[in-house]
């Protein structure tokens, strides 16, 4: 299989999963710009491996549950969420707000497991598998304000500041306003997304290191998010002790990783120490 054969195929698969109901060959054509017959071929393969199957009665295609195995398959080989769902639970507890944790990848971060600490009222249940814009994001913000800021911002300058439909009205649109909000996410200990995600939600972040050690490298994030009217600025200092706690306790178990897959992330650079890190002060 070529590299564009690949590409095609992946390509194919992100387009379906964001049908829940499936989409018909035509529309599939139309948005891989591939000739139908070419788009069939590739479904028939894709359908082949068990990655893909066409409903009988309407004749849309839509992913099969593969992938999802695949990637708990992963998850579990891993040994998370599983180490990291005991902190993020007692996290939800604490703060009675929606908690996510995510994790490094490369130059990304991935949410990889949830919390619902909300029990009454409005509750903030975005999906788990939207992309993370990181220059919009509480959690994005957390884990570029622990990086160089060369590194930062060259990562955010390669994705672009547009996010179609992925942003609310506070988002930031350019380099020198994401380097202050870099800067003050370092003093103040914690990042801070006021309707930057999504409209009428606010969100906090901290990292997290891949073991107590101070010197040991960041390996994701912990973040509270809600709807604005609970999430006010009374609360922040709150929340902010939970997530430095969640961060210390993260922090502990994560070499737990090591005994699952024989070692732990590989460090990337690091600017000076802040307080956005675990084991620091709030």
């Amino acid at each position: 299989m070529t590299i564009a054969a690949v590409e095609r195929a992946l390509k194919m698969l992100e387009a379906l999963a964001g049908e829940p109901d499936g989409a018909d060959l035509s529309l599939l054509a139309e948005r891989l710009d591939l000739p139908v017959s070419a788009t069939h071929r590739l479904l028939a393969t894709l359908a082949e491996r068990g990655l893909v199957a066409q409903d009988a009665s309407s004749g849309a295609y839509g992913l099969t549950l593969k992938l999802a195995q695949l990637a708990f398959r992963n998850l579990d080989l891993r040994g998370l969420p599983d180490a990291g769902q005991i902190v993020l639970d007692e996290l939800a507890r604490t703060t009675r707000e929606y908690c996510r944790l995510a994790v490094i990848e490369g130059e990304e971060l991935v949410w990889i497991a949830r919390a619902q600490g909300a029990t009454a009222g409005l509750r903030y249940e975005p999906p788990m598998g939207t992309e993370i814009v990181l220059h919009a994001t509480a959690t994005g913000k957390a884990w570029l304000a622990s990086l160089p800021e060369a590194e930062a911002l060259r990562i955010v300058c390669a994705r672009g500041f547009k996010a179609e439909g992925r942003t609310g009205p506070n988002a930031l649109g350019d380099v020198d306003a994401l380097r202050a909000h870099l800067d003050e996410t370092r003093r103040r200990g914690f990042a801070l997304a006021v309707e930057e995600g999504e409209i009428g939600t606010v969100a906090m972040a901290v990292t997290f290191r891949a073991g107590p050690e101070p010197e040991a490298a960041v390996a994701g994030t912990l973040s509270v998010a809600g709807p604005q009217q609970r999430m006010q600025e009374t609360r922040r200092e709150e929340i902010t002790e939970a997530l430095q706690r969640a961060a210390q306790a993260m922090a502990a178990i994560w070499p737990l990783r090591r005994r699952q897959i024989g070692r732990l992330p590989e460090a990337a650079p690091q600017a000076q120490p802040n307080n956005l890190q675990a084991g620091a002060a709030a």
